[in-house]
């Protein structure tokens, strides 16, 4: 399927309405699991990607070349719709201008673009900042005229609500409306009040909570956030903090009992060679295998 077309099926199914559990994924195979899974799309998290790739916390050490190759890889993997997290577009308005292009021609179907000041860092840390107003909707402005085909969706995440109080944060997140985003994502709330109040301050524009496991905000069941009301549901690093744990498992048997075959914690070798399409690559083998004289 084209890219295009995912985009717009995945803008289609934003105004159907229900909520959209939405999965991260740090690395193209992560993104293969939550497509087996059969979940309707990928979230390309910056801290994942920081976590897996560098082995480094979430404090701005990705830049756009980085986020744009596994943008790419994840497309290449996968037909879901991909949100991507381009921080805060590295730079000013026309930084955040030349990210969406980028990132649009790697094949991302929303991009999410936020409030913070440079360097950023995780939204669940303590520490974080946010720039003035008027920058920060310059931001969404630019991320709005940039993009080439119009089913491309721009996510406006606020992190006001940690330094300047959950009302601001919301009167943030309309501003970002005004300017054109197509979704808006109050981080870090600290209440079930508050996070039911933002779909209810915000009616008419798609909302997306993020729910960190072990982070500020209360976790809920996503048919409770449905029923407030919230288009998107995002457990950014789940599937991450899952292969945390099971590395750690499997790697502590290994070392206890200085051995390990596939009755330990670990996926068969045959269901690891399914999940990158090794019975796909066997037969494009022979397809293309060169006869002998």
């Amino acid at each position: 399927m084209l890219n295009h077309e995912i985009n717009r099926a995945f803008r289609d199914r934003l105004k159907a309405g229900g909520a959209v559990l939405l999965p991260g994924a740090a690395n193209a195979l992560a993104a293969r699991v939550i497509a087996d899974m059969g979940f309707e799309a990928v979230y390309l998290s910056g801290a994942g990607l920081t976590n897996t790739y560098l082995g480094m916390p979430d404090l701005g050490f990705v830049g756009l070349a980085e986020i744009a190759q596994h943008t790419a890889t994840i497309r290449d993997a996968v037909e879901l719709p991909i949100i991507v997290d381009a921080d805060t577009g590295f730079g000013n308005a026309l930084n955040v201008r030349h990210t969406i292009r980028t990132l649009e021609r790697a094949g991302a179907s929303a991009i999410q673009i936020e409030d913070q000041v440079n360097p950023k860092r995780c939204g669940h840390f303590s520490g974080k900042d946010v720039v003035g107003l008027e920058e920060a909707r310059s931001r969404i402005k630019a991320a709005v005229d940039a993009r080439q085909d119009e089913n491309l969706l721009i996510l406006a995440r606020t992190d006001a609500r940690a330094t300047q109080g959950f009302d601001a944060a919301i009167e943030r997140a309309q501003a970002f409306i005004e300017a054109g985003a197509d979704i808006t994502f109050v981080e870090a709330p600290e209440s079930i009040e508050e996070i039911r109040m933002i779909p209810q301050r915000l009616k008419g524009t798609p909302q997306l909570v993020n729910l960190v496991v072990g982070g500020r905000t209360p976790i809920m069941d996503l048919s409770e956030l449905d029923g407030m009301g919230f288009a998107l549901v995002l457990y950014a690093n789940v599937a991450l903090q899952g292969a945390v744990y099971g590395m750690q498992a499997a790697l502590g048997q290994l070392k206890h009992d200085g051995r390990l075959d596939e009755s330990g914690p670990v996926a068969s070798f045959s269901e690891r060679q399914r999940l990158v399409q090794k019975p796909l690559f066997d037969s494009l083998e022979k397809r293309y295998a060169i006869e002998e004289p």
